[in-house]
Parts: structure tokens; sequence; C-alpha cells
């Protein structure tokens, strides 16, 4: 059976290559997130923690136990043209060297990146921010979903979303700019340990079509593999958009749902749709034969 017939089950895909656990910004532990998707009826689960790969083994366990196909991920934080792009990587090897240094980099700097936004929020006349944060976060990671959550807990605002839109994004009074891994760098810690590099949610970019174009031509040029066709952190309208991108540059597939937990749902897990068929899934090549 063909890998893109067998990863769907009805109209659904069974597999989702985009997730957060407890080991980022995440509220489920990497068990209870394998647990959820299991429940769903998903037949494998990327977990792709921002810039952290310490849920995997976890995952790991939990996936064995209930049949599931864990494919172990990564989402890369990228400086590109002074914009802030995410890197999914799939199938990697997370004991890889290079990659864990570069991961270890980045976590580094998200933590005086969060020390920062306390400081900027303090001088807003919001205390206790970092504080409040930490206690959303259940792993080593800070991140602003958890500053979010605080935010919106001490009636800041009503929701995450409106969180940052006040608060969080640039021009607002808790933003912090910085600079990130490099394209190229990032593609090639995730193709160095085994990987396929996915540019993530491109409709969440503040980007003309031009310069969609102009970043998915470097990505491909630096070794990128595919694209988020299907995204639960962009309209599901879009899909035939990045479908044609997808198809015009060369570059495959990809669907995730970007879960973060039941308080923070762009997409629930086992609720995506099927890919465009005139798009080559990034499993097309993949060993899925005993899946299902």
């Amino acid at each position: 059976m063909a890998a893109s017939a067998q990863m769907a089950v009805g109209q659904r895909l069974a597999i989702d290559l985009h997730s957060h656990s407890t080991a980022s910004d995440g509220s489920l532990s990497p068990t209870a997130l394998v647990e959820m998707a299991a429940a769903a009826g998903l037949r494998g689960l990327a977990l792709t923690d921002h810039d952290n790969t310490a849920g995997l083994a976890e995952a790991g366990t939990a996936a064995i136990r209930h049949g599931l196909r864990l494919i172990p991920g990564v989402e890369v934080s990228v400086t590109w043209n002074s914009q802030v792009i995410h890197v999914v990587g799939v199938n990697i090897d997370p004991a890889n060297a290079d990659l864990q240094q570069g991961l270890a980099r980045l976590r580094e700097f998200r933590e005086w990146r969060a020390e920062e936004m306390d400081r900027r929020l303090a001088g807003h006349g919001i205390h206790g921010a970092l504080d409040g944060a930490r206690r959303f976060a259940k792993g080593e990671i800070v991140g602003r979903t958890h500053f979010a959550r605080w935010l919106v807990q001490e009636g800041h605002a009503p929701d995450v979303r409106r969180v940052f839109e006040r608060f969080l994004v640039r021009g607002r009074p808790g933003h912090v700019p910085g600079q990130w891994a490099g394209l190229e760098e990032a593609v090639g810690w995730i193709r160095g340990a085994g990987g396929q590099a996915i540019v993530a949610h491109p409709g969440r970019y503040k980007l003309s079509a031009s310069k969609l174009c102009q970043l998915l031509r470097e990505f491909k040029a630096a070794g990128g593999d595919g694209i988020e066709v299907i995204s639960g952190s962009q309209a599901v309208s879009d899909a035939p958009y990045f479908a044609r991108l997808a198809r015009t540059l060369g570059l495959l597939a990809s669907a995730g749902s970007d879960y973060h937990g039941p308080e923070q749902v762009y997409l629930s897990l086992g609720r995506l749709p099927l890919l465009p068929p005139d798009t080559t899934p990034i499993w097309h090549d993949w060993d899925l034969a005993d899946e299902g």
C-alpha cells in the first residue's frame, strides 16, 4: 500500500508531524500527549518541541505501549531577514552532537529572553511575570506561551491570542528581539542528524508572496525538504495555495496540528484533513509497512 494512502483513515490523516509537550511550551507531558494521539486514532506522531528533544525518550516509551509510531523531531527557531521562522525537523537522531550543541545555544538565548521579557513587562507595570511563567512551565524551557498563560490568569487579556497581540509581538511591551539560528545552520543541523527539514506554518509569517517565495527558495537551496501545506495554526483554506508553492518549488508536503494541549488548540490531534492530491507527502518514501 502506498504510504500516502496508508496514513489516512476515512477523510483524516492518521499522521501528525507537529506537536509539543511540556519539554517546551505544551501543557501535556510526552506520555499524556502520546496517549491522546493514540486515543484520537493517530498511527504516527512527531514530537517537535521548540529547540529541545528532552521529551523524546519518554514519548517513545509511551508510543511502544500504545502501538503508535513516534517520529523523533524538533522545531528549530530561525532568524531569516529579521523575521522569526520555525523549521521542523523530523526523523532526526536526537543523539547527534552538532544538533544538540546548536539547540543548547538556542535554549541559552531563551533563558536570557525570558529574563528580559520580565524586565520589560515590569517597566510596563506588570511585575512577577517570570515567576508566574515558570509556574506554567513544567520543563526546562520558559517560553512566550508560558508568559501568555500567566497574563491571562492575571486578567491582562481574555485569552492567549490576545496576550500575544497586546504584549508579546513586535512593537509591544513584552517583545524581545533576538538572533536565533541561521536558516542554513538550522537545516544543516537537521540534515546532519539524518532528518528532513520542513518550513512550519508558512501562513503565520507576515511575508509578502514574493518574500515567502524567496524564503522557500533559499530554504530549498540550503537542503530543505518540505513545507507545511496543512497546519493547525494557519487557515485550512490556504492549503491549495501552499500545495501549489510546494509543487512549483519542488518541495514535499507536510501536515501538523501544532498541538500544544487542550488550553491552546489550533487543531485537535487526529483532525488533520487530507493533503491536496497533487502533492507529494514528506513521508512518501518512509517505511510504513507496519503502520496501522
